[in-house]
Parts: structure tokens; sequence; C-alpha cells
């Protein structure tokens, strides 16, 4: 009998300490996984990130940072969270719509050739906190704050100069996901196609695809001039940015403090992220002239007259999204107030 409840009072210890918050003396794994390359400018940013937070955390946690998608591919990281896989990943905005649609209310026509500070305004302000509730009960996991900066995405071709609009009729590009993104390219007359980024130079040289829809510094950092682009046609298509989310089993498992420590420690790194992004995609457009490559910049006008055009057809995408309908008005209503 005596054993019997030993054995009891043992077992309902363990269950007690699995679904209890960690102890402080308890030193815990944190696996951040990125896909960009090493040089690659959000990489850079999580990895001052990661280091920035070993040092706070004093050992409390095991802070692991790996880039390149030598953990998971962002398109597969949600579930390796919640496998509990890995504990941190950083995945760009277009890859949790999936889970999420109003996560590409940002992605919208309405939102296309817009100014950096027009989309900071709305997306840190009520209607991104809402979108990121949202996502976190989608997706059960934390989102640590703010977004940080890819920057804007563009438009870049190998064997075909585009000039205007109506030259992407008929070209197959490239995009890494987000319904927007996609019904945007069709609207232009384009098929786009998603493929994983570290799959693209392959289908860019076996001729799958004519163009992709990514940043100055993305094709930099993979020096995609040597992979035959040539051209791009810099008109702003979105505004990119990556979310940080934390897998919520391992959340809620911390202590207090630590969930502080992480959401301070990410708090603190946001607007040199941002400032960084922009100087390296200015960097980086650079570089691509001085290796040849062309870029178009469509005029202002040209770029409000297909915003236009690309409105018409928001009302039928938005429903096709599953776009919240007060949410959606609210942005808008947001957007027409922006200076």
């Amino acid at each position: 009998m005596l054993l019997r409840r030993l054995m009891v009072m043992v077992c309902a210890g363990l269950v007690w300490m699995a679904a209890s918050p960690l102890c402080a003396a308890d030193t815990l794994a944190f696996r951040i996984s990125t896909e960009n390359t090493a040089t690659h400018v959000q990489t850079l940013m999580v990895k001052r990130f990661a280091a920035l937070l070993a040092e706070r955390t004093q050992g409390r946690l095991d802070v692991e940072f790996h880039s390149a998608a030598e953990l998971f591919r962002d398109q597969d990281v949600i579930k390796a969270l919640n496998e509990g896989k890995v504990e941190m990943a950083v995945p760009g905005m277009w890859q949790l719509d999936r889970f999420e649609p109003n996560v590409g209310l940002f992605m919208l026509p309405s939102f296309y050739g817009r100014e950096a500070a027009t989309h900071y305004r709305i997306r840190d302000g009520k209607i991104g906190q809402e979108v990121n509730t949202r996502l976190e009960s989608k997706i059960n996991g934390k989102v640590l704050g703010r977004w940080i900066d890819l920057g804007h995405a563009h438009l870049y071709f190998s064997e075909h100069r585009v000039s205007r609009h109506e030259d992407l009729a008929g070209l197959r590009i490239r995009v890494a996901g987000g319904e927007a993104n996609k019904a945007r390219l069709v609207q232009f007359g384009a098929e786009p196609l998603i493929i994983p980024w570290p799959d693209f130079p392959a289908a860019l040289a076996a001729g799958k695809v004519s163009g992709v829809l990514t940043s100055h510094e993305t094709v930099v950092s993979a020096q995609l001039w040597t992979k035959g682009i040539r051209y791009g046609f810099e008109d702003r298509e979105y505004f990119a940015q990556y979310i940080p989310v934390v897998a919520g089993a391992f959340w809620s498992r911390l202590p207090g403090d630590l969930q502080g420590i992480l959401a301070a420690t990410w708090e603190e790194t946001v607007d040199a992220a941002r400032r960084e992004a922009a100087l390296a995609q200015d960097k980086a457009r650079q570089t691509l002239l001085d290796n040849g490559v062309e870029i178009v910049v469509p005029t202002s006008q040209a770029i409000a007259a297909w915003r236009e055009k690309l409105i018409s057809q928001q009302s039928a995408l938005a429903a096709r999204m599953s776009l919240d309908e007060a949410l959606l008005s609210a942005a808008l209503q947001e957007l027409e107030t922006s200076p």
C-alpha cells in the first residue's frame, strides 16, 4: 500500500512538473530557424537578436541560431513549431496568410506602391495588433512583437526587359506565397508560381520561370545576376516584412520574467533592424546596377493608375481570401487618413 502511494505521488509530481512553467535554474534549448542565406539582411538581424538574447538570459536559454533553411524552410516551420522541433522562427508574412487570411490584408491592391511609412502606420497600430492576435490563435504561437523589414518587393527578369506594366503579360513569375501576391500578378497578365527560395535558381536556369517577385537585397544575397537575372521593374509590389513567432507550447512554459526578456529584447532590435534593412536595400540596388542589372522605375502616375485598376477587383479578392470585412474596412479607412 505504501509503495502504491509513493508511486502515485511520483506520477503526480511528474505531471505537475510537465505542466508547470520552468524553474529559474532550468536551461532550455531555444532554436531559431530562418530561411535566408547567411549574408541576407534578415539573417544578420535575427542573428544579432539571438546573440543579445543569449546574453540577457544568462544561461537560462541555450540559444541556437540557424539560417539558410538549415532546420526548416519557412513554408514548413509553423508545423515544426507546433511539433516542438524548433522554438522560434521569423517567416515572411507571405507564408502566414494561409493560416490567418488577414495577414494578407497588407498585400491587397490598396497597398500597392505605398511608402514604408504608410505601412508602419497601420501595421504597428491597432489593425496590426488585431492581426497578430488572430494569427496567434490560428498557429498556436506567440507573435513576439513588431514585424521587421525586408523592404519593398519588386520584379526581376532574365530575358525580358519590362518597361511598363503591360509587358508583364504572359510571363511566368516565381512568388514565395501570398494569395494577394498571386492575384496581383494575374491581373497584370502574368502567371505566378510558388517555388521555395532555395529551389528558385535551378528553376530559373531550367526555364521554368521568367522572373521573380522579391527584393533588391534578396537578389544580391543570392547573386542572381550570376544565374541570369538582367532586368528589374521597381514598382513596389508590396512591403515585405518578417513576423517573429515563438512556439505557443514553449511560450506558455516560460516564467513571466523570461517572457518579458524575450519580448523586450526583440523590441529593442526592431527600429535598428528596420533602418538597416532600408540601408541594405539601397546598397543592394547599387550593387545590382554595378553588376549590369538594368532597373526600370515606372512613374508614380503609372503606379497610381494600376493601383486603381487592381482595386476594381479588390472586393472579390478579399472575399476569396476570407478577409474579415470589419477589419478590412477599418484598415482602408486608416489608409485613407495616412499622410
